[in-house]
């Protein structure tokens, strides 16, 4: 693999310089116009940094890095190099210069040791390997949610995080709203007294899209093989990229996976279950559409349920809900809103969802923290909170362990329903204890060649 030549100095290139030093020197400052920053950044202060993954989850990602006057993006990764090359001319055009690499294959980013942070947002079933090893690379990560696809994939990103000391931040931006933090901080502090339950509203699921067959060709300049990757064969059909890949259960995980790590994240926020997990999942719903269409010659490309509904006990005794809007409480259903709700052992609840809160006794919401009360640090902006840490090598908002419990709420959910089971829960051990099958669910066997090691 053919690595480009170095053009400017990165921070991690200048902080192993530094440390070869003999002597006391002025601290060197590279011109604003050589780096396209605006300001002068000290080259230790830069961050340098590559995506892999261009969707548009992932342009969103860069949008926001690219404006922080500390970072450079310096490469992009993407099995559509087509696109690559046009994302690539939004880079350099907000740099005023023509420095962005553009790859298909992400380990000749990884291999580049000019790179700090990967944002990694890919499809879910390239989450796992990029990360692990990128923090073998002593890399940083923003990866985006659901951490992994698969409950065993989550425990090897964190094992991999943890014991190369790298910062991992995971896409649950949910944790950086002040609305969130408000309803957070009020269910810590135990202004709604021992949560009794929780009800965690997602979005409804069933999409469909009948085809007639695969008859459209692979574009050319799409690996479509690099795209399959670790997970199941699945026949290219453009309707499939993008974005839809999510409704397809193998890839993505319909929207009770695509929504776990924004709203079940924010249940588990609130309780301080940042490395928690239940011990029972029982499964109430699961219902597929009928996918037999009149004419027989036509076949739906997706397989997400529409409706899907399942209890969670943890040991405290507190349950939680977690379900698809339609199959949800009334508060879901009359506003047809995703969120989440705690309700307290005296009937107080409150409800959080993107840009609103409520509860039944308003003055909760008016409540004057106190110097002894629980707070998170006020940082609104999810990305920027992942490059100070890489700064100061603190602990991120969404560490990768949190982000791998909050996943697992979904992964075990979605166990529990397609087995039609209770399942028991060792949440330490993290394997099932009634159930074989059900831990054989918890990994992947389809890797085409790939390890997670």
């Amino acid at each position: 693999m053919s690595i480009p030549e170095k053009k400017s100095i990165s921070r991690r290139s200048f902080m192993k310089r530094a440390s070869l030093a003999t002597a006391a020197v002025a601290p060197m400052i590279i011109p604003s116009s050589a780096l396209g920053l605006g300001d002068s950044v000290a080259p230790s202060n830069r961050i340098v940094m590559a995506s892999i993954g261009i969707g548009g989850q992932a342009q969103y990602l860069m949008r926001n890095a690219i404006q922080q006057k500390d970072t450079q993006i310096v490469a992009l990764c993407d099995i559509n190099r087509p696109k690559a090359e046009g994302v690539k001319k939004t880079v350099d055009n907000h740099y005023d210069n023509s420095d962005c690499k553009t790859y298909g294959d992400f380990r000749e980013v990884i291999e580049r040791d000019d790179i700090d942070a990967l944002i990694i947002a890919p499809p879910d079933h390239w989450h796992a390997i990029p990360c692990i090893q990128a923090a073998k690379a002593k890399k940083d990560v923003y990866c985006e949610k659901p951490l992994t696809r698969t409950l065993a994939e989550g425990q090897a990103v964190v094992k991999a995080a943890e014991e190369n000391n790298i910062i991992l931040q995971v896409g649950s931006m949910q944790r950086s709203d002040h609305r969130m933090k408000q309803a957070c901080e009020l269910v810590r502090n135990g202004y709604l007294g021992k949560i009794k339950h929780i009800n965690v509203g997602l979005p409804d699921g069933g999409h469909k899209e009948y085809v007639s067959g695969y008859d459209t060709p692979v574009p050319d300049g799409v690996d479509y093989d690099m795209w399959i990757g670790p997970s199941e064969y699945i026949p290219y059909h453009p309707k499939r990229m993008d974005w839809s890949w999510r409704w397809w259960m193998g890839i993505g995980g319909g929207n009770l996976m695509d929504w776990i790590g924004h709203h079940g994240d924010i249940a588990h926020m609130g309780m301080g279950w940042d490395d928690r997990g239940p011990e029972k999942i029982e499964s109430e719903i699961w219902t597929m559409e009928e996918d037999v269409h009149p004419n027989p010659k036509l076949f739906n490309l997706y397989n997400d349920p529409v409706s899907y509904r399942s209890l969670l006990t943890y040991k405290e005794g507190t349950t939680m809900t977690v379900g698809s809007t339609n199959v949800m409480p009334h508060i879901f259903t009359q506003h047809k809103d995703t969120g989440t709700q705690w309700i307290g052992e005296n009937g107080d609840w409150v409800f959080v969802s993107r840009g609103r809160i409520n509860s039944n006794n308003k003055e909760l919401l008016e409540t004057k923290t106190k110097l002894r009360d629980f707070r998170f640090r006020k940082q609104r902006n999810h990305m920027r909170d992942f490059l100070d840490c890489v700064k100061t090598r603190e602990e991120p908002i969404a560490p990768a362990r949190t982000g791998h419990r909050s996943a697992s709420i979904g992964h075990l959910s979605v166990i529990a329903c397609k087995l039609g089971k209770t399942l028991e829960w060792d949440e330490k051990a993290e394997q099932f204890t009634n159930s074989r099958k059900a831990n054989k669910m918890l990994s992947d066997k389809d890797r085409n060649g790939w390890t997670l090691g």
